[in-house]
């Protein structure tokens, strides 16, 4: 029997990273490496949002990662509701909304790990 893939709940800046000098060795790694790997992708409606005003190469690497290894979960009130939690109970210290909606989707969803 084949071991469970794993989910890697990645955020936009790991989209971005592919093409970032600093981050592109590692982050491409990742991404090249999907079919062989034990990791399936999870990304969000948040993601595809942030990714609007991106260069077309970033915004367009999502798109060339096979369908079966990724998974686009919503925006939904529970998660806006858990990350406003999250912002008000001070359980992350100084970041955005939108970095709590990444961790609320992939609380909410049950990834295996939140990539950042």
């Amino acid at each position: 029997m084949e071991p469970k893939r794993l989910t890697l709940y990645v955020d936009t800046s790991v989209v971005g990273g592919y093409f970032d000098v600093e981050f592109a060795k590692e982050t491409q790694e990742l991404f090249d490496n999907l079919p062989y790997s034990k990791y399936d992708i999870m990304y969000s409606t948040v993601t595809e949002s942030e990714l609007l005003n991106a260069p077309k190469q970033v915004r367009e690497l999502l798109d060339v990662i096979p369908e079966h290894l990724k998974k686009k979960v919503e925006l939904t009130e529970e998660a806006v509701k858990l990350a406003d939690t999250y912002i008000n109970e001070k359980v992350v210290g100084k970041t955005s909304r939108e970095d709590c909606f990444h961790i609320a989707l992939a609380t909410i969803n049950k990834a295996d790990i939140l990539v950042s």
